[in-house]
């Protein structure tokens, strides 16, 4: 399930990777933020696909034509009337495409992070996610690290339409209705507008669905604030589980990406909501009608003219049409696209994978790899043989089982413990697997598909896309609990508590002791011989440390700032980075998947750059420091670095 891939092309020949964001225009064509190959797509009518801007693997800021500008995560995307496109990128700026491709910084500044009203370059946004436009030709933004919706004009002047930002007059998170900055949001993640001039957010904190007056005033149309769920009702009584995406059509309609519940739903303008596709806790990739159909963690939506609905399909790389009768077909993108990668057990270069995302690595010095794409546990002995140690090449699921009968969803992390068992985060069932030396799967805590932040034991524990994972001596097992902002532990009985964050609150960096602390989207995880564990904070582009009584602090970089300068502590920048290893002298390895490097951090906080080169991504062996193309994941094992990318494995020997 969604392997991912860069390909243009006709349909199931073209391929995404993680794509976020989707509008249309007026002629029928569909855009898509496509975000972890840092590109914009276009999406003809007949669905054939092409690159508008950016060029595949390359992260920046460069404001040019076509291939030659750069996007760093692009996520939202909206068109105007007279054919633009915008874009939120860098999780600082606001960009705009024209009709020949050519690409404009429109407001904010790259790697500068804030909440200022101003206009162009002097405006300041925190990692705003969705963007719409309106008739007049107004952007407006869901800054989701400041809990606002931002306003900008044509001419770039950047205001605060509603909400509050952290640090300003008691700001930063909630869901309270009133006008402007007496509003709080819970995490706006989408926006969309109506002919009216309101302006509609997905507030995924909420979990709700929220409406903004022209005037300001802002009210709850639907969602039960702190209740999640998938119940069809009116108004307040309906229940979401993480809105992410929202869309209108002409009729007043509202329509949601309701990610978690791999759904779609539908607001009338009565507050009516339905179920439009999918059903909720099933995910899958099935093309039929209404609830028939299934999805992979859909986020971005948006409609046309005629009332057909197009969705950014992220889990599976796809995007997807649902015809106004409820008819889901699959417009462009495949779950598997020839050559993007494969699944072949073979020895050294001969073998391939799809879009690795982690390894580990046990005390015989076999490797193993969460293999994303595939939806598999793959082993590398250190002769360089590669096997499918658990699960079966596109067979998707969270069955419990030996070997190739088990079956996995999108696994993200991967760790090992002293006595050799593997322990698996399954990204798109929310659970933690236990896999023994001899390939017996189970699950070690969390029910597949029932996403939430419940500590608990075993099967009554919930999380929410978990990513990375790490184990220490005593053989507890930490988790990077990533929509959840949190990390957990879980000891050998199963037992889930949270070690810090404060689940479900996305946070600018706070250093504290357990839930005073936040984090946002922590990705990787790592321990050392002490119990501290190591954090890879993505959105905040900086390394925590959390020891073990929970207490947190920052070991490098600045929260909010990115960019790739080796210095101590705070003077160094990171570029997302999404995952960690230590080795025993205590240095912590980063994968700093944005700048496309591995870097050390000494238990001083001195940070180096050891392998790439920054903004050079590619696939160059040899003497260090070679390049590499957004790292995923990293281990240590004696002298030796592995290193996951895109379909492959990278070893460096003699690690510095």
């Amino acid at each position: 399930m969604g392997g991912g891939g860069h390909a243009d092309g006709v349909g199931a020949a073209a391929g995404f990777n993680l794509p976020i964001g989707v509008a249309t225009d007026s002629a029928g064509n569909v855009y898509v933020a496509d975000t972890s190959n840092h590109t914009i797509r276009k999406i003809t009518p007949a669905g054939l696909v092409s690159t508008l801007a950016g060029t595949p693997g390359v992260r920046g800021g460069a404001d040019a034509t076509g291939a030659a500008a750069s996007f760093d995560a692009p996520q939202g995307i909206a068109t105007d009337s007279a054919g633009n496109v915008y874009v939120a990128d860098q999780g600082t700026t606001i960009r705009k495409i024209t009709p020949a491709g050519a690409v404009s910084t429109f407001a904010g500044m790259a790697g500068a992070a804030g909440s200022t009203d101003a206009t162009g370059a002097a405006a300041r946004f925190n990692f705003p996610i969705g963007v719409a436009t309106d008739a007049a030709g107004n952007v407006y933004v869901a800054d989701s690290g400041n809990f606002t919706v931002r306003k900008i004009t044509p001419a770039g002047a950047v205001t605060t339409l509603a909400g509050t930002a952290p640090g300003l007059h008691g700001g930063g998170g909630g869901s309270v209705d009133g006008t402007g900055a007496a509003a709080y949001f819970g995490r706006p993640t989408g926006v969309a507008t109506d002919s009216a001039g309101n302006v509609y957010v997905a507030d995924e904190g909420g979990p709700t669905i929220r409406k903004i007056t022209a005037a300001g005033v802002v009210t709850t149309i639907a969602g039960t604030v702190g209740v999640r769920g998938s119940t069809d009702a009116t108004g307040t009584a309906a229940q979401f589980h993480d809105p992410k995406g929202v869309a209108t059509d002409s009729a007043g309609n509202v329509y949601v990406g309701d990610t978690y519940n791999n759904t779609i739903r539908k607001i009338t303008p009565a507050g009516a909501v339905t179920t439009l596709a999918g059903t909720a806790g099933a995910a899958g990739s099935t093309d039929a009608t209404g609830a028939a159909a299934r999805f992979g963690a859909p986020i971005g939506v948006a409609a046309d003219s005629a009332g057909n609905v197009f969705v950014a399909d992220t889990g599976n790389n796809t995007i997807r049409k649902i015809t106004p009768a409820g008819l889901v077909t699959t417009l462009a993108g495949s779950v598997f696209v020839a050559g993007l990668g494969g699944s072949t057990d073979a020895t050294g270069a001969a073998a391939s994978f799809n879009g690795p995302a982690a390894a580990a690595t046990d005390s015989a010095g076999n490797v193993y790899v969460a293999d994303h794409g595939n939806s598999t546990i793959r082993k590398i002995t250190p002769a360089g043989v590669v096997t499918t140690f658990a699960g079966t090449a596109g067979r998707v699921g969270s069955t419990d089982a030996t070997g190739p009968a088990a079956t996995f969803f999108l696994p993200r992390g991967v760790a090992t413990d002293s006595a050799d068992n593997v322990y698996v985060s399954d990204f798109l069932t929310h659970i933690i697997r236990k896999i023994t030396p001899a390939g017996v799967v189970t699950t070690l805590a969390g029910t597949a598909h029932a996403p939430g932040s419940a500590d608990g034991t075993g099967a009554a524990a919930r999380f929410a896309f978990p990513t990375g994972l790490a184990t220490d001596g005593a053989a507890n097992v930490y988790v990077a609990d990533s929509e959840n902002n949190a990390i957990r532990k879980i000891t050998p009985a199963g037992v889930v508590t949270t070690l810090a964050g404060a689940p479900g609150s996305s946070g600018g960096g706070t250093d504290g002791i357990g839930s005073a602390a936040s984090f946002c989207g922590p990705a990787g995880v790592a321990t050392d011989s002490a119990g501290n564990v190591y954090v890879a904070d993505t959105c905040n582009s900086t390394i925590r440390k959390v020891t073990p009584a929970g207490v947190v602090t920052t070991l490098a970089g600045s929260a909010g700032v990115t960019g790739s300068i080796d210095a101590t502590g705070p003077a160094a920048r990171f570029r997302f980075p999404t995952a960690l290893a230590t080795d025993s002298t205590g240095n912590v390895y980063v994968a700093d998947s944005g700048n496309s490097t591995i870097r050390k951090i000494t238990p001083d906080g001195a940070v180096s750059t050891v392998v790439g080169v920054a903004g050079q991504a590619g696939f160059a062996a040899g003497p260090l420091p070679g390049s590499l193309n957004n790292p995923s994941g990293v281990a240590v094992n004696g002298t030796s670095l592995y290193i996951t990318q895109l379909n492959g494995v990278v070893v460096v020997h003699n690690r510095p």
